[in-house]
């Protein structure tokens, strides 16, 4: 037992370290330079050693007592930081799968449906091009399939679907419920939490894994957003917030994709299971009869 608590303290230490400490440290250091340099003297690395030197030569710094306050206090503060911030990503990823319910989020939605829409026009009419220049025999037949691809991928890019969030992340993680829906007539809100029971352990990590991603991105973005405030002492620092925050979307996007194709993976490939454990007649793959009793009998539709 003492063992297991002392991995289970430097697990918690090393945790602790990684989400707030270390990134709270690292913008603590930012704010110096921001609050002593300033825009106006952003890269006088001559100031900064000057009032490092001050610091260093201040009546407490040699007093060990002094010294042990001060640094629990910077990490103190370090943990605060990373701890405020990691509420905000909290609220970035709210905001990231919000769906449309107020002024703001409906009018975002509206535009992405219409982009979508528009593209939907392109690549449809690119697509019957390509089809009837295949069906003469044309030589343009090649450069006009080439094209819808390109309108599909430019559709694809705005959304899988029409687009019923706001945010680009919403559509994605909540497309596995559309299309299972239209496939097998299964509601997966309902059954997800017998789908997770039933998955093997493996199955199980990959999905955590993908939903930690998909976390830690918009934790990524909560910092983007702390540094690009901190930007308007020191443009540096906007910077390195516009670098996190791409770094972030581009994290965001991967991590919400996987986590989606993982979802539908599972329902495709243990549906079938879920069928036989309720009780429910199922000799090959999932249809919609099987999917439509899965869904009454979850969702204790007894009528």
């Amino acid at each position: 037992m003492t063992a297991f608590l002392n991995t289970l303290g430097g697990r918690l230490a090393e945790r602790w370290m990684a989400l707030l400490a270390v990134p709270g440290l690292i913008y603590l250091a930012t704010l110096v330079c921001a609050v002593t340099l300033g825009q106006r003297h952003w890269s006088d690395t001559g100031r900064l050693r000057d009032r490092l030197g001050a610091l260093a030569t201040a009546p407490g710094a040699h007093s060990p007592g002094s010294l042990a306050v001060a640094a629990l206090a910077v990490l103190a503060g370090a943990a605060a930081v990373g701890a405020a911030v990691q509420a905000v990503g909290t609220w970035c990823e709210k905001a990231w799968l919000t769906e449309a319910r107020g002024p703001v989020t409906r009018r975002l939605t509206a535009r992405r449906l219409r982009r979508w829409q528009d593209a939907d026009r392109a690549y449809r009419a690119a697509l019957v091009a390509a089809g009837r220049a295949t069906i003469a025999g044309s030589g343009d037949a090649g450069p006009l399939t080439e094209s819808a691809e390109r309108h599909h991928a430019v559709r694809a890019r705005i959304a899988l679907a029409a687009p019923r969030h706001p945010f680009w992340a919403g559509d994605r993680i909540t497309d596995p419920e559309r299309r299972v829906w239209r496939a097998y007539r299964l509601d997966l809100t309902v059954a997800w939490p017998h789908l997770w029971l039933l998955a093997p352990d493996g199955t199980r990590t990959e999905l955590t894994a993908a939903r930690t991603a998909f976390t830690s991105a918009t934790r990524l973005h909560a910092w983007a957003i702390a540094y690009l405030l901190l930007g308007l002492c020191w443009w540096p620092a906007a910077v390195i917030g516009l670098l996190a925050a791409v770094t972030a979307a581009g994290r965001g996007r991967e991590a919400a994709s996987g986590f989606a194709d993982l979802t539908e993976a599972l329902t495709d490939l243990h549906g079938k299971d879920l069928a036989l454990a309720l009780g429910i007649p199922c000799d090959g793959g999932l249809t919609r009869e099987v999917g439509a009793e899965m869904t009454r009998v979850l969702g204790k539709d007894v009528a």
